[in-house]
């Protein structure tokens, strides 16, 4: 787990040795300025972290100041729900088929029966991919035609998991920009259908965040919070990109879960969020 860390992490790492090329017991307040913002943390919250620290900084005090971002509580949603709905949403692009494969890989693994509902059927691609992973992984799936009502696939794809004894529903949604009302709405049916067809579900909404658009996210997921309320996110693409700070940023605007990140394109390439380790591995680049 942790050396998997260590490759998420690669490229914001590689970014602080330009800041703090060789690790030392101390370093100056103004450096660990530096080296944060360097990661895409962002500067109203360096300001913050760096208030209570003294002028020269070492590791304990380090970690406690970036740990202290993560000390909030969440609800992880977790049930005995059977079969436990769980609804995939995010923007076109932030790799949310992909991260349906790993968790219905993971949950697999952990010996679940899983289906999958292509909900999103405003692109034909989307259907035809996440087909693809189905076949792949021998996970049965409910789709339909481009443009056909994604609240039918919902429907069609709880019924089916009551009626053959399914332990986990994945559900895809649109890759929705929240400007789009139309598409909001939709998103809103589906929610609904789901609670009509079993009762409580959506068990849990997932939100599907970019890594490699840093902080920029946080704005994309308030608007999906306001819209439909998000039990959780997993973040993708952290290894492509040296923003790796802004976990930090997203943990302290949005106050939520942070389930999983992704580490790779395989079903395999998914692990679960451990601030500690998260915030250890940045440390072990700066300090001795």
């Amino acid at each position: 787990m942790f050396n998997l860390f260590k490759k998420v992490l690669g490229r914001t790492n590689d970014a602080i040795k330009t800041v703090a090329p060789t690790k030392r017991k101390s370093i100056h307040k103004e450096e660990f300025e530096e080296i944060l913002l360097e990661a895409d943390v962002q500067y109203v919250l360096v300001e913050r972290l760096l208030s209570g620290l003294p002028e020269t900084v070492n590791r304990i005090q380090a970690f406690n100041s970036l740990i202290s971002i993560f000390l909030y509580a969440v609800d992880f949603k977790e049930s005995d729900a059977k079969p436990f709905v769980e609804m995939i949403i995010g923007v076109n692009g932030a790799g949310k088929t992909t991260t349906i494969s790993k968790l219905a890989y993971k949950y697999q693994q952990e010996g679940k029966k899983v289906i999958l509902g292509a909900g999103d059927t405003f692109r034909a691609a989307a259907i035809e991919q996440l087909s693809r992973w189905a076949a792949k992984l021998q996970i049965p799936i409910i789709a339909t035609q481009q443009g056909h009502d994604p609240s039918a696939v919902v429907y069609d794809t709880i019924e089916s998991a009551k009626a053959k004894g399914f332990d986990s529903v994945i559900i895809d949604t649109a890759g929705r920009l929240h400007t789009q009302t139309n598409l909001s709405e939709e998103l809103k049916k589906m929610i609904r259908i789901a609670g009509k067809t079993l009762e409580g579900a959506p068990h849990r909404k997932m939100l599907i965040l970019d890594g490699t658009q840093g902080s920029s996210s946080i704005n994309q997921a308030k608007a999906f919070d306001e819209m439909v309320g998000i039990d959780g996110i997993i973040i993708t693409k952290l290894d492509g990109t040296a923003k790796g700070g802004s976990v930090l940023s997203i943990a302290d605007e949005l106050k939520m879960p942070i389930f999983y990140i992704g580490t790779g394109e395989q079903p395999e390439d998914l692990i679960e969020f451990k601030a500690n380790e998260y915030v250890n591995t940045i440390l072990d680049e700066i300090f001795i």
